[in-house]
């Protein structure tokens, strides 16, 4: 059995570009799935927010409409109610990299808020990057990887292969017009190689140990992708 750390959004908002909050959190599915998958090969999972506040799931993600069909949104929100590991997060600032298997990160618009300029998961991010440990990251999460970029503008993922979700599922969303900037653009603009799907379809990426996934139909692949590197 290896531990597999989950580092979570701790915000409860999206601030869009005219200064309003959208109600956000993460992507229940994104959070359930890769947890069915890890755990139903008997791995332990430990989840962790800054400051250790219990990570909000954004309501709309549990919608019958968002998860194809009442069926499905009942086994994200029952996994979500079973895993007792979304009421006890550690506090990120205490992680250490060392006692972990491997690190995944689910989106939501949450990390668009928080992790995208927390100084701890940059820190988390580099240090297993630099391990050789699996790194997954799924749908908004790589907005985490923004706060790795230094004071001269460079970050560890420059030149790696990656995808998460795009400037279209934006648009299509309804956010990107009100939205301050863009995953994808930012992405790009820190130095990657960004890899587009089609919308709303599976797209896992993987450039040495950095999994991604693109959205949240991308987070069960994603986890399957991981699991046989995870010892």
């Amino acid at each position: 059995m290896a531990r597999i750390l989950f580092v979570m959004t701790g915000a409860d908002h999206w601030t869009l570009a005219d200064g309003t909050r959208h109600p956000t959190g993460y992507w229940g599915e994104e959070f359930a799935a890769p947890y069915r998958v890890f755990t139903g090969a008997g791995h332990q999972v430990v989840v962790a927010t800054p400051g250790g506040v219990v990570p909000p799931v954004d309501r709309s993600s549990l919608a019958p409409e968002a998860n194809g069909g009442q069926e499905r949104a009942d086994r994200v929100a029952a996994t979500l109610e079973s895993a007792e590991e979304l009421r006890r997060p550690m506090r990120l600032e205490d992680v250490r990299p060392d006692d972990y298997a491997a690190v995944f990160y689910p989106g939501g618009h949450g990390p668009m808020e928080d992790l995208s300029v927390n100084a701890d998961s940059a820190r988390l991010l580099t240090e297993v990057l630099n391990s050789g440990k699996p790194l997954g990251v799924v749908c908004h999460a790589p907005a985490a990887l923004l706060a790795t970029e230094d004071g001269s503008g460079t970050s560890p993922f420059a030149g790696y292969r990656l995808t998460g979700f795009t400037n279209l599922e934006e648009k299509q969303a309804g956010l990107a017009d009100k939205a301050a900037w863009l995953l994808q653009d930012r992405l790009v603009a820190l130095g990657a190689e960004f890899s587009e799907g089609q919308p709303w379809e599976p797209n896992v990426v993987v450039d040495r140990n950095l999994h991604t996934g693109q959205n949240p139909a991308s987070s069960e692949p994603l986890a399957e992708r991981i699991l046989p590197s995870v010892s």
